[in-house]
């Protein structure tokens, strides 16, 4: 398999395995989504620097480690990550996937909307109908939800928010998330500790159910190590235009496989979120192209 083969495998393994952790996590809803979310954090923790270790650079984590700047922009990403990963668990075990796919679905969205008024970047012309388009579709989504789909706008949010600062710091995202669940590690595992000291954890009730808890670790690296793979072969078109799969899945698996309700209000809603997408695509790939002839 040649270069590009490789990174498509890649690329779509890890969107696809990140599209079906609803599956995952509703497997594990013997135990709550605060259990979940500290068992996912310290798990991933070691995850990162068992690959670390044997890719022999835990030098370049200490080196981030000792520069404050650095330091403390992860804690601060750290903080994000755990508000994204807590709502997206907890969505799931509330029946509201499709609504949490709607938040991964506008996530490229708010980082367009990041990029005009942080970066102070100017919206090309589909960039303009992209996001004319998503706002419409929130709000006809608002009146059929009778409220803010507030898990989506707190999942893209947080998730923009995330990225934008950590597109800005330029380190290994392996490297990183390794500090960051370092970050978090102190509060999970006192909240752990509480819930073992009071009889109230569902890890160490079964053997099975433990190593299901375990796992989470796995689950979140091994599909970041996939990414990082295909980002390293592929061009960002691609990949800016795989990561829908995502959301896809999740939709999907939230009305077929969890039974979520969607009503054609609802669906009117998502049209338009969809179609804001085509046009966002079709100038990712539209400036690709412009770039590639600027460059030859």
């Amino acid at each position: 398999m040649n270069k590009y083969g490789s990174g498509i495998s890649y690329g779509v393994g890890a969107y696809v395995i990140w599209g079906l952790l609803p599956i995952y996590w509703r497997a594990l809803d013997r135990a709550s989504a605060y259990e979940i979310l500290a068992h996912r954090a310290i798990w991933s923790l070691f995850a990162c620097f068992l690959f670390l270790s044997y890719q022999k650079q835990l030098r370049e984590v200490f080196q981030l480690i000792k520069n404050r700047r650095t330091f403390s922009l992860l804690a601060l990403t750290s903080f994000l990550l755990s508000i994204n990963w807590g709502i997206y668990i907890w969505s799931v075990s509330v029946d509201r996937v499709v609504e949490a796919a709607l938040g991964y679905y506008i996530t490229p969205l708010v980082a367009v909307t990041f990029g005009v008024l942080v970066l102070k970047e100017h919206l090309r012309k589909f960039q303009l109908v992209s996001v004319i388009l998503a706002t419409i579709g929130v709000i006809i989504l608002t009146v059929a939800y009778g409220r803010l789909p507030w898990i989506a706008i707190g999942l893209a949010v947080s998730w923009g928010s995330y990225s934008l600062i950590k597109k800005r710091l330029n380190a290994g995202a392996l490297q990183t998330l390794s500090i960051e669940t370092l970050v978090a590690f102190i509060p999970n595992s006192i909240y752990l500790t509480y819930l073992l000291a009071h009889h109230k954890a569902e890890f160490g009730q079964d053997i099975g159910f433990s190593l299901a808890l375990i796992s989470a670790g796995l689950f979140t690296v091994v599909p970041l190590l996939m990414f990082n793979a295909a980002t390293t072969r592929l061009p960002l078109t691609i990949t800016g235009l795989l990561q829908y799969i995502t959301p896809t899945i999740m939709f999907l698996v939230g009305i077929f496989a969890f039974n979520e309700e969607l009503k054609i209000s609802k669906l009117i809603g998502f049209i338009f979120i969809w179609s804001a997408l085509a046009f966002l695509g079709t100038d990712l790939v539209k400036s690709s192209r412009s770039g590639n002839q600027s460059g030859n």
